[in-house]
């Protein structure tokens, strides 16, 4: 027992001589620190957001609520805000979706009409299934398009399984398992791609010729599925059919609906669909304001997407990233009423349809981007920071590696850095939009929380899987990296690192990673004339 004392005495006097030593946090850090930690207003925001508010589709009637909210929210803070409009984009209302097999016998089924999909004007429409055969090439496609004449065309691969690859790893057999595996191979590549069954035709998204030509050869309605690997979870995105609908149903329903099809069972489904096409409306970015000092015309930026597909609540992408921002803005607020730089917040619209808010921005505010300290933006879904890259910037890196420092050790623990001023981004969320034009922007990562197959355009992403412990760190954390950019007294410099001599790293979302300077894109201002 008394070397026990001993150690523990010991242990207490390290630590204490480490106190001593480690040097004493900035009160405006220790501040922000108390006010995100111990007086948080995310679980409130975010609760409004996603449950009152709910799914924000660009060009639709629930992003303009948002806005208003959020100009609302920011200022009852003392923060200036508005919508910054650039441009229009197809407008339409999601109603209610009742979606149930009447023959042979009746399900209720679990499913949704997709983004932009015509209703049935809150009628009930009953029709019989066909499967789009395989084709030898597009010839034949076009001479069966007839048969599809008012019947629901099934369009999506029918999975023998709807058990997760986890779930068959853990308990199957090894020649059940090559089996699933080899299964879902051969369905994924007649069934998807540029050639769905031979058709020549595309129904992804960026694509959705497919629908278009069954709606015009007198189908009626298109009936699909895009499971997640995550047992009762489908993605939504969005149809370019103008007259019948589009569902999307879970993996479990739909192979329901397949085989009942496959088998001359004749099914039979009643659709009763309300929604309401808009046309073009104008669409904008959710921009507020807190005005620099000494350095008015010096620019850090907030960055986070508003828009959500809405297949749910749009809750970890990216109502987390958007509350977030919000919340830092908040603690900044209070902590920092008058900083050196103007600290800005961009909320930005249509980022899931080619990352159109933010490119608009960067175009409209060349301003902005000659005097930006640093662009922080997230879009990792709900899990707490524990990467940050600096894209391929030297000094940005540098500058990011004693801000990091000066946190609490909490944080410095979390969020390792390790000084490599990485690569710019190539796409996939708002950070490439300023990366391309060799600015110092900062994308943060974080823990996965089954993001990929749970909440990423899913039926699933809704409030109960935001994880309010990590949503209150991540607020904290990026309003001290906010703090810590307005109050540096140096500017950021641009150089770049030569992409060419960097390592290959392994391949992400956006294929492998870019080896010279991406392009910066336009940003488009309209919908597309043939999606219209």
């Amino acid at each position: 027992m008394r070397r026990s004392l001993v150690l523990l005495a010991l242990l207490a006097s390290a630590a204490s001589v480490r106190a001593q030593n480690a040097p004493a946090l900035d009160p405006a850090i220790q501040r922000i620190w108390t006010l995100g930690m111990d007086s948080s207003h995310a679980p409130r925001l975010a609760q409004v957001l996603l449950d009152s508010i709910g799914p924000r589709l660009i060009g639709g009637p629930d992003m303009d609520s948002a806005h208003r909210w959020a100009i609302g929210v920011l200022g009852g803070w003392g923060i200036e805000a508005k919508t910054e409009n650039f441009g229009t984009w197809r407008g339409w209302r999601r109603g209610h979706s009742h979606i149930d097999l009447v023959a042979p016998r009746v399900r209720t089924l679990e499913g949704t009409m997709l983004g932009y999909s015509p209703g049935t004007k809150r009628k009930n429409k009953v029709a019989e299934t066909v499967i789009l055969p395989l084709f030898k090439d597009s010839t034949e496609f076009v001479q069966w398009l007839p048969a599809v004449k008012g019947k629901l065309v099934l369009v999506s691969a029918p999975f023998s399984s709807c058990r997760t690859t986890d779930d068959w790893r853990r308990n199957g057999t090894p020649a059940s398992i090559a089996r699933d595996s080899a299964d879902r191979v051969a369905k994924q590549r007649e069934w998807s791609g540029r050639n769905v069954r031979g058709t020549g035709l595309s129904l992804a998204l960026g694509g959705g010729e497919l629908a278009v030509r069954l709606e015009q050869a007198g189908a009626a309605g298109v009936i699909s599925s895009r499971s997640t690997n995550s047992t009762g979870t489908f993605a939504v995105f969005e149809t370019y059919t103008t007259k019948v609908p589009t569902v999307g149903l879970s993996c479990e329903d739909y192979g329901l609906v397949f085989r009942l099809t496959e088998n001359n069972q004749h099914p039979r489904i009643r659709l009763n669909l309300d929604a309401e096409l808009l046309g073009e409306r104008p669409v904008g970015n959710l921009i507020g304001r807190i005005p620099g000092t000494t350095r008015p015309d010096e620019y850090v930026v907030l960055s986070a997407h508003f828009d959500a597909w809405d297949g749910a609540s749009g809750a970890t992408d990216n109502g987390t990233g958007s509350v977030m921002m919000l919340e830092a803005m908040r603690i900044l607020k209070q902590v920092l009423p008058n900083p050196q730089r103007t600290i800005l917040l961009g909320l930005w619209n249509g980022e899931e349809v080619g990352l159109v808010g933010s490119r608009v921005f960067t175009e409209d505010h060349p301003e902005v981007m000659k005097g930006l300290q640093a662009v922080f933006n997230q879009d990792g879904g709900t899990g707490r920071v524990t990467r940050i890259g600096a894209a391929g910037l030297p000094n940005a890196a540098k500058h990011l590696s004693e801000w990091i420092k000066k946190m609490p050790a909490p944080l410095q623990q979390q969020v390792p850095f390790d000084g490599s001023p990485g690569r710019p981004s190539a796409g996939g969320s708002d950070d490439a939009s300023f990366s391309c034009h060799g600015v110092p922007t900062f994308g943060m990562g974080g823990a996965s929380w089954d993001y990929g197959t749970l909440t990423w355009h899913t039926n699933r992403d809704t409030f109960d899987k935001v994880v309010m412990d990590d949503l209150k760190s991540n607020a904290t954390f990026v309003a001290m990296l906010a703090y810590l950019a307005s109050e540096d007294p140096a500017f950021i410099t641009r150089e770049r690192v030569d992409l060419s001599t960097l390592p290959a790293g392994p391949p992400g979302r956006m294929g492998p990673p870019p080896t010279t300077w991406p392009a910066c894109v336009p940003g488009a201002r309209t919908t597309n004339p043939r999606l219209r």
